[in-house]
Formats: C-alpha cells, structure tokens, sequence
C-alpha cells in the first residue's frame, strides 16, 4: 500500500466510513438489479422474496458474494447494466447534500477507484479450461474450482436458484454424474448415468439410466418418475 504524506493525500487516501458506505449501498443496488432480472424472466413474486429474504441474512461481504455467484451463474442479469449508474445511485444515498454528490461523481480519481472496486466485487467468472484432453474449471483468480479429468462438463445456468451453490453437469469414463465446484471435486451424484440434463425447475436434473428416467436433487438424491 502507498504511504499517504501530506503531498499525496487528496489523491491517494479514501475515507474507510465513505468506502463501507458506498460498498453498502452499491450492493444494495445490485441486489434490486437482481430482483429486476428475475422478474423481466417472469420469475413469480415469491422466488422474488425468496431472493431478497435470503440477501437480508447476509453481513455485506457475504451478499457481496452470494450475488457474485448468482451473476456468474446468470450473466445476463447484468446485460446492458451501466456500473457508473450503479455507482451514482450508490454515492446519491450516502451523501447528505447535492453539492457533495456533484463534488464526488466529478472526482475521476475517486470514481475509477470505486467502479473498479465494483467489478472486482462482482464480475468474479469462472471459466472451462482443457488439459491434455480432458476439462476442469478455474474461478476468476485461476485458482482451479474442478481438476481437468472430465471428458465433458456443463455449468448450470439456473436464474431462479436460491443462491446455493449448484452442483456441474460432468462426464468421465462414459458415465454422467455431479460434481461440486468447491476446490475438491466432491462428488454430489456417482457417474452411473447415461445422461443428465439441465431443467428450468426445481429438481434442475434429469437423469436416465438404462430403463429408469427420473430426476436428480442438488445432493445427488434420485428420485424415479
């Protein structure tokens, strides 16, 4: 970190109270961005509540994270989304008059430090990669989420989930299974199906194996039609 002097304070220190405020209030924002995406997909009232419910458990960092998660799983909820707009919003809650709102959005230092913090925040995707033929994923740090010894894997793309993590589509020897993205290639459902694809409602999966067709839980549980 740069050591603040007298010389370099007006443009390198950051009030930690203004930081912390504006964190809270961008996340704030986000989450109605949310809220807006899952009713233009025609998401019902109470998956809407769900949502927000859920949010209102959470510290800051923790909301901050679980909408991460939710847009890197549902990258069209922030299509067309101007962050300076978000941010703008976020600084008209926080300040208390109009003359300090102009002062703040027309500090260009102090809006690149907040709109990066903000894309740091949320814009964290994870991505496929392949290694010697084989798949794995990595998260936005390239830290590897799932090792590369899959032969095919699908993210699941849910916009309704519940902000739980959701288990990957993935194939190895033949056989279709889940995995859990979580660092240690847990697995959620053992690779004895022919195939598994995604749904648009809860159970996400559908799973066939040889005669039987059923469903599949997010912990792996099969359940027979």
């Amino acid at each position: 970190m740069k050591q603040i002097t007298l010389e370099n304070f007006d443009t390198e220190w950051t009030d930690p109270i203004e930081e912390r405020q504006i964190d809270k209030f961008v996340c704030d924002e986000m989450g109605r961005q949310i809220h807006r995406y899952i009713k233009a997909m025609h998401g019902s009232k109470q998956m809407m509540l769900r949502f927000e419910e859920q949010l209102s458990t959470l510290t800051i960092p923790q909301r901050e994270e679980a909408i991460a998660r939710y847009i890197d799983l549902n990258r069209k909820a922030i299509s067309g989304l101007d962050f300076k707009i978000v941010l703008a919003r976020a600084m008209a809650n926080y300040c208390d008059t109009f003359n300090y709102l102009l002062k703040l959005v027309n500090d260009k230092r102090r809006m690149v430090y907040y709109l990066n913090r903000i894309k740091e925040k949320y814009i964290q995707f994870h991505e496929v990669f392949e290694q010697d033929g084989k798949f794995g994923i990595k998260d936005h740090q390239g830290r590897v989420l799932l090792s590369p010894s899959y032969d095919f894997l699908r993210t699941c793309y849910v916009y309704v989930d519940d902000l739980k993590q959701m288990p990957i589509i993935a194939q190895k020897n033949g056989k279709m299974g889940l995995v859990m993205p979580d660092y240690h290639d847990t697995i959620v459902a053992d690779f004895l199906y022919d195939d598994i694809s995604l749904r648009d409602e809860y159970p996400y999966f559908e799973a066939t194996k040889g005669h039987m067709k059923g469903y599949l839980q997010n912990d792996g549980t099969f359940l027979g039609q």
